[in-house]
């Protein structure tokens, strides 16, 4: 990032914060606070923006155990509450919700009941050391990252592949810290974010569906490291930088080319594309409870382009 000047900024807005009401301890005591550095806010922890056909927003709120729809009124609805730590979230084109859960592995919602019950908790018969965060192919296949407790002491966290068949394959186990991942344009590789790392892993396919050559696409500095990832219509990556409170923009080639800045609160965590026109970026951000939202001149890659 030093290499390369300043690049505009674009100020984000706040575009709805949870209510008072929805910020009480949860009645599911899912004891995921305990296991975060002291000082961490955990009324709420904001994660998985993802919209719906209807121009509904769902996210997590991963402490409580909530799955959260924010509707075109800006008003939040508590549609599930479980014994969970729901951390990631992408919606299928057939209306399922797909959740991935830091405790129990990958989930599936039914956004119409509110029914939440586990999809795929093991790898065979080891369980994953903790799923963080979730990104469908085009051809349905699933991709998650398992990030658990994995860090530059422990490089071990693992990102796999399902098919709509239920083939499950290992594609890489040495990522310090795994989180959020998106494909590029042709499909060709696949983005992760090695927060512990502060960069971006590039993780280029071979014919056989096996990656070689695995580089760092992008190096950040600052803040905790990278958090969400989305892609834009043109190629370009966007990355949530959690711990300074900005979204990177970057062209195809990793040069960055906008800064979102988010007008209070350092933990953007994750994003996504929506508005009539797909230039409307939405950020939900840790901190505050909040969803941020920024008006872009670049556009997000099309939705439920998955067959």
């Amino acid at each position: 990032m030093s290499f390369y000047a300043a690049p505009p900024v674009i100020e984000a807005e706040v575009y709805a914060t949870l209510p008072a009401a929805l910020r009480q301890p949860s009645r599911v005591a899912t004891g995921f606070a305990e296991g975060q550095p002291p000082g961490s806010s955990m009324s709420c922890v904001l994660e998985g923006p993802s919209f719906d056909k209807d121009g509904n927003l769902w996210c997590v709120d991963i402490p409580n155990g909530r799955i959260l729809k924010l509707d075109r009124d800006r008003q939040f609805h508590v549609v599930c509450e479980y014994d969970g730590w729901p951390n990631g979230l992408k919606i299928h084109r057939d209306g399922r919700i797909f959740v991935a859960d830091h405790k129990h592995g990958i989930m599936v919602l039914d956004p119409t009941t509110g029914n939440i019950e586990p999809y795929l908790v093991r790898a065979g018969i080891e369980r994953f050391r903790a799923v963080n965060d979730l990104f469908f192919a085009g051809n349905g296949d699933l991709y998650f990252t398992d990030q658990g407790f994995s860090g530059l002491q422990d490089p071990n966290g693992r990102v796999y592949r399902l098919t709509p068949e239920g083939a499950l394959t290992c594609v890489i186990d040495n990522v310090p810290s795994p989180n959020g991942l998106v494909m590029n344009a042709d499909e060709s590789a696949l983005y992760v974010a090695a927060t512990r790392g502060n960069s971006i892993w590039r993780l280029p396919f071979l014919r056989d569906g096996s990656t070689a050559k695995v580089g760092i696409s992008i190096q950040l500095s600052g803040g905790a490291g990278p958090d969400g990832l989305a892609l834009t219509a043109d190629g370009g990556l966007v990355v949530a930088h959690i711990g300074i409170g900005a979204v990177w923009v970057f062209d195809r080639t990793g040069q960055p080319i906008y800064r979102v800045q988010s007008p209070s609160g350092l933990h953007t965590t994750n994003i996504a594309f929506g508005g009539d026109n797909g230039r409307e970026l939405f950020i939900t951000e840790g901190e505050t409870g909040s969803i941020l939202r920024a008006l872009m001149p670049v556009s997000g890659k099309t939705m439920f382009s998955h067959r």
